[in-house]
């Protein structure tokens, strides 16, 4: 492994020569393969403090460490907190676009090193568990970008990753514009832990990996399904994340 890094470095100044490195946004020249130029990198909200303690959304400004937004005051989530890299706005949405339904996979190192920065280290060692796409999607799209984020962050010593921990038993509808009630009825019995690995899952710190968190309904069904399978916790890492009163200039938003 280490003499594969090497290598790798070894050549690096020949690849740039051959492929200047270029911003994975706009284009321009930078330094080095894989990245952002200093103006598209200020472009990216990154989440601060302070937030809610349940779900980690950005709050206002006069708020404690230990407060909690409206929404989880009135149904507390089951999962454990949320780690986004960026809040889901036009740079983010690009980027996004790109790696999800560009086929531009070389991206994934760069959103994993982000999301890698937002994710806490912990003594007990993570599971690292991709949200599912149906085989349909996967066949069609012909990767889970979920599971390329997932490949990256274990890389990076966040966790041990199962790529299969979960299943999508059905192909489910787009839930753009779907009330609470309807996604909830879309994603009935669509997503379930594998047989083979509830043991692995069983009493486990768990990592559901995702590049876009939008209503919450997919990895509510994902962590309803993994706390079922008797995992000790459930957090979500993602990408880019939706919150209300933040986003891109483009209605119909497509993620």
């Amino acid at each position: 492994m280490r003499m594969g890094r090497e290598i790798v470095e070894g050549l690096r100044p020949v690849m740039n020569l051959v492929y200047p490195p270029r911003c994975s946004l706009c284009g321009d020249a930078i330094a080095d393969q894989g990245g952002l130029c200093v103006s598209c990198w200020s472009e990216l909200d990154i989440p601060g403090e302070p937030s809610c303690s349940l779900c980690n959304v950005p709050m206002g400004s006069g708020s404690r460490g230990d407060d909690v937004c409206r929404i989880c005051a009135v149904d507390a989530p089951k999962h454990s907190g949320i780690h986004a890299a960026t809040i889901y706005n036009d740079a983010s949405r690009k980027l996004i676009l790109a790696f999800k339904h560009g086929g531009k996979i070389a991206l994934a190192s760069l959103l994993a090193r982000l999301m890698a920065s937002r994710i806490p280290n912990k003594d007990e060692k993570a599971i690292l568990v991709p949200v599912p796409l149906h085989r349909w999607r996967i066949w069609q799209r012909g990767y889970n970008q979920s599971a390329l984020l997932g490949r990256e962050l274990a890389r990076m010593g966040k966790g041990e990753l199962i790529l299969d921990a979960l299943v999508r038993r059905k192909r489910t509808p787009s839930l753009g514009g779907l009330g609470r009630s309807a996604r909830e009825q879309a994603l009935a019995g669509a997503i379930a832990v594998r047989e083979g690995r509830r043991d692995r899952i069983a009493g486990r710190r768990i990592i559901l990996v995702d590049d876009v968190l939008t209503s919450g309904a997919t990895s509510d069904a994902c962590t309803k399904a993994l706390i079922e399978a008797g995992a000790q916790s459930v957090e979500i890492a993602c990408f880019a994340r939706v919150v209300d009163g933040i986003g891109t200039r483009k209605e119909g938003r497509k993620t």
